[in-house]
């Protein structure tokens, strides 16, 4: 298997020095569940694959990661790599550069491909941005994950966080930390997914989709075990949410002034502009 013969990755400079500067706070300010940790590979490569609830979170998922000794390469958009101190961390640390909607975009796939093979651990979130899912679920994700899994038949370790969320909840209009109470920082890993059923069969789409599935199904159980509730039986999607806005959108767009003089002429009522603003000022999913 590529990435299982021994090599592991080791904490560089630059590794410990983003560790020198952010350990300290974040035991500071948080507390800690970390829980299994046993289920990450001590040698070799492998993928991580983790839900995405706030800006934050890498910061916390990055503490775990470290401390199991497996130092992450996460996949990141390439505007955190110019300049700065931030950008130099991002470049000695390794993490790579997603270059979105460009011809440069597949480059990020074969950097994922070539760390695991050379026995690094790659971490991505699938979901692609902030979970847009009301009650803070996992969103549908997107195939990149499943395509490097597949390649390189590496170990996959689905990885779920709580807490963080509650600290600097996403999309908040002000993004201040809520620090009081004292929030604690929950990562929990669960065993390596089994997807040798799907390893000699064509990638198509559809494949992708559903190896996608079963590692958002993964990440999701290891989610709804911190929580302590069940998960909705329908993952949030946000291209079917976006539909649905456009058709609740369709009915007012057409009772502008073209549609109500329509609606004059063929002497229709003049209801339609109500319910249309009815239905948009409703609650989207």
């Amino acid at each position: 298997m590529p990435g299982s013969d021994g090599k592991r990755r080791k904490i560089g400079f630059w590794y410990r020095l983003a560790a020198f500067l952010a350990k300290p706070p974040l035991i500071l300010l948080f507390k800690r569940d970390w829980r299994g940790m046993e289920h990450m590979p001590r040698e070799g490569g492998f993928l991580t694959v983790v839900n995405h609830n706030s800006y934050l979170d890498p910061l916390s998922y990055a503490h775990y990661q470290y401390n199991t000794g497996r130092v992450p390469r996460f996949l990141a958009k390439v505007g955190l790599f110019k300049g700065g101190f931030v950008g130099a961390v991002m470049r000695g640390t390794g993490q790579i550069p997603v270059y979105r909607e460009s011809t440069d975009a597949i480059g990020a796939f074969r950097a994922a491909v070539e760390a695991i093979e050379k026995g690094e651990c790659v971490a991505f979130y699938p979901e692609g941005t902030l979970t847009r899912d009301p009650q803070m679920w996992p969103m549908t994700g997107k195939t990149g994950a499943a395509r490097v899994a597949l390649l390189t038949k590496a170990p996959v370790i689905p990885v779920a966080q709580w807490g963080a969320n509650l600290a600097m909840p996403p999309y908040a209009k002000e993004k201040k930390l809520r620090l009081f109470p004292r929030k604690t920082l929950t990562v929990q890993a669960g065993p390596p997914l089994d997807l040798s059923a799907y390893y000699d069969k064509e990638p198509t789409a559809e494949l992708l989709r559903e190896v996608t599935d079963v590692m958002m199904d993964a990440v999701t159980e290891q989610l709804a075990a911190i929580r302590g509730e069940p998960a909705p039986a329908e993952r949030f999607d946000m291209r079917k949410a976006a539909a649905k806005r456009r058709r609740e959108r369709a009915p007012r767009e057409r009772t502008g002034p073209a549609g109500e003089e329509q609606q004059h002429q063929r002497g229709e009522p003049e209801a339609a502009p109500a319910a249309a603003e009815a239905a948009e000022g409703e609650k989207n999913a």
